[in-house]
């Protein structure tokens, strides 16, 4: 036989578990069903209209911005901001027409695409559309000026004494 008190314990265990779900936020909701979240991650299926070639890890930035390199819709920069206030890359993105896939690497088929991709050196496919790049070395204030800049520098200085005094 079960009593009146038995009989009362299931309603109140939905109600308390309905409570908690209904202050849950969706993605905490999707993250506790077994099968997890619904949606597959961005550029891993490989059916978009960019290859996505990351430069920098996520976790280095906390705000982010895109910037439209060139022609409209041809090539994407995904910048970063640091906490201490300074910007770099954090993704390129590529349009499809204007590069290729061979033997894992990414191809460029238009200038400014290669222009990109020797900048952040041979990118490696990861899974999809991504691609795993290298980015610039990182060269500390306490080397600066490198001998590329000091002959930059002194070029500029020429090319603006040359347009002031003509010979």
């Amino acid at each position: 036989m079960v009593t009146q008190k038995q009989n009362k314990a299931p309603r109140k265990n939905i109600n308390k578990s309905q409570k908690v779900w209904k202050q849950m936020k969706p993605l905490e909701q999707a993250l506790t069903q077994p099968q997890g979240r619904g949606r597959s991650k961005i550029g891993t299926k490989g059916e978009g209209k960019y290859y996505r070639v990351e430069v920098r890890p996520k976790s280095e930035f906390t705000t982010f911005r895109y910037q439209d390199i060139g022609k409209p819709g041809g090539i994407l920069r995904l910048a970063g901001k640091r906490s201490s206030g300074s910007w770099d890359d954090h993704v390129w993105l590529i349009d499809k027409k204007m590069a290729h896939i061979s033997d894992d690497t990414l191809i460029p088929d238009n200038p400014d695409a290669q222009e990109v991709l020797e900048s952040i050196g041979p990118a490696q496919h990861v899974k999809g559309d991504i691609f795993k790049g290298h980015p610039k070395k990182n060269t500390p204030e306490k080397d600066k000026p490198t001998p590329r800049q000091e002959k930059a520098r002194q070029e500029n200085i020429q090319k603006a004494q040359e347009a002031r005094w003509p010979h």
